[in-house]
């Protein structure tokens, strides 16, 4: 796991951390070939510049997003916006993390992309990725 992240996880209370630290180590396992850093002061995993998954701390708990998580067709992740593709999970205790759901919707956020590395030279519009990493 990247010193920045580990930085990031042991910032948060001993609850918290826990939970980081169990996401970033499924996510560091499944995705060994994606970046990681912090980005937007939040840890995110990329495939070939573009974002797939993160998470952050927020009131609710720790939020596992997924940034084309809206298309995985999986109720345990919500949706709440209908311009951007993203979908997430809370987490509050160790416990609630069902490792085999995130190696699912990790395999599916290499499978199902939108493209988010260049939603800005798109002014804001998104394309999907075929397979290869090319737009449809």
């Amino acid at each position: 796991m990247k010193t920045e992240i580990i930085d990031y996880n042991n910032s948060q209370n001993s609850t918290d951390k826990a939970v980081c630290d169990r996401i970033a180590s499924i996510i560091d396992d499944h995705l060994i070939d994606a970046e990681s850093k912090i980005w937007h002061a939040h840890p995110v995993w990329l495939l070939n510049g573009n974002p797939i998954v993160g998470y952050s701390k927020q009131k609710a708990g720790i939020r596992l997003m997924f940034w084309s998580g809206a298309d995985f067709d999986e109720e345990g992740l919500n949706v709440i916006g209908k311009k951007f593709r993203d979908a997430s999970i809370f987490y509050c205790s160790l416990s609630e993390i069902n490792t085999e759901d995130i190696m699912r919707w990790l395999k599916k956020s290499r499978e199902i992309q939108w493209d988010y590395k260049n939603i800005v030279k798109r002014k804001g519009r998104l394309e999907k990725l075929d397979a290869s990493g090319f737009t449809e």
